[in-house]
């Protein structure tokens, strides 16, 4: 699926410089398209590649879950109209006891592969908003095996960074003060 999965620890809430990236009062991560300046540090960041860029103005989309809908509680277009009722929408902890118990029916039936998909709250990403029932690997249905938070090693980057640039300024200053004397 090419649509946002919402995750818990969403990097592309954590680079977007202006804020047009937030999460919604329903745990959804919506792009504000006014706010967008086209950066593109989202798109990036983004471990499932579902964040796209307009061609005329190249401002960040994706996928809101419908949240002008949920504002007024309806339900997310792409549920309401699912007519196999395999897109669900609802409170994550009965979604995922439902999909649970289905993924149980069909080991149950012989298909062992059977597996959720985003479910996991201590997968690299923390869980997603949305998550699957897969019948295969992950790569089949183009998603990466073990997502994970782009962002995560920001602070230790940062961290080496500004040690590495203190040494460099000590190492400067250590040149220059040995010159004059």
């Amino acid at each position: 699926s090419d649509v946002c999965k919402h995750c818990t620890h969403a990097a592309c809430l954590d680079v977007c410089p202006t804020g047009s990236l937030f999460r919604t009062e329903f745990g959804t991560v919506v792009v504000q398209e006014d706010i967008c300046n086209g950066c593109g540090y989202c798109i990036s960041a983004c471990p499932y590649g579902v964040i796209d860029q307009r061609k005329d103005d190249g401002r960040a989309w994706k996928c809101t879950l419908c949240y002008d809908r949920l504002g007024v509680g309806m339900t997310p277009a792409c549920a309401q109209a699912c007519p196999t009722e395999s897109i669900q929408y609802g409170a994550l902890d009965e979604l995922r006891e439902r999909a649970a118990a289905r993924v149980t029916k069909l080991h149950e039936r012989g298909v062992p592969e059977a597996r959720l998909y985003g479910h996991d709250p201590n997968d690299g990403v923390g869980g997603d908003g949305a998550f699957f029932l897969l019948l295969d690997e992950p790569e089949v249905y183009g998603l990466p095996p073990d997502p994970i938070v782009t962002t995560r090693d920001l602070p230790a980057m940062w961290k080496r960074a500004g040690l590495a640039a203190m040494t460099m300024a000590v190492a400067t200053a250590a040149a220059f003060l040995g010159r004059r004397q």
